[in-house]
């Protein structure tokens, strides 16, 4: 069963400016945004990154690039190159798809509601470019109790060196 993430949840993890309109309506504000046509995006893109991040399209489960991905190393955005997530905060959840329990920082990404197929759920998006990334459920483990769902090719491995 799948459902929207409580505030209560999400609010710890994102720190004091939490703020409720964030969730489901505003993209956040950025000095370094990201704001492409849609010919461009589909320049820069494969045609599967274009159909994940610009029409919150999903890759199918254990399918992904990233989901063994092993190593020390950093998970970018393949539409605008922000750091997203470190390896030392992924789990394998059995679902299929890359499992992270915290982003890197509050301000990588940001929330919608998503309320397609029937569900509610909370959406991921890439607070730099506003790519859809994934969905964020509450059946993570510990310290956070999140699992972040993330489709793994819309985002870029760089191992630590």
């Amino acid at each position: 069963m799948q459902f929207l993430i409580s505030l209560a949840i999400l609010a710890p993890m994102m720190g004091n400016d939490f703020n409720v309109d964030k969730v489901a309506t505003t993209s956040p504000k950025r000095a370094d945004k990201v704001v492409l046509s849609d010919k461009d995006w589909q320049k820069r893109l494969t045609k599967e990154q274009y159909l994940i991040l610009r029409n919150k399209g999903t890759e199918p489960a254990f399918c992904g690039v990233n989901l063994n991905q092993k190593g020390d190393g950093i998970y970018y955005c393949s539409g605008c190159k922000l750091a997203l997530f470190e390896t030392n905060h992924k789990f394998n959840s059995g679902t299929g798809w890359p499992s992270f329990f915290q982003p890197i920082g509050n301000d990588v990404i940001w929330f919608q509601t998503d309320r397609e197929y029937g569900m509610i759920r909370t959406e991921v998006l890439c607070a730099r470019c506003d790519g859809h990334l994934g969905h964020v459920f509450d059946d993570g483990p510990k310290p956070t109790g999140l699992r972040f769902c993330i489709n793994g090719k819309v985002l870029n491995f760089v191992k630590k060196k």
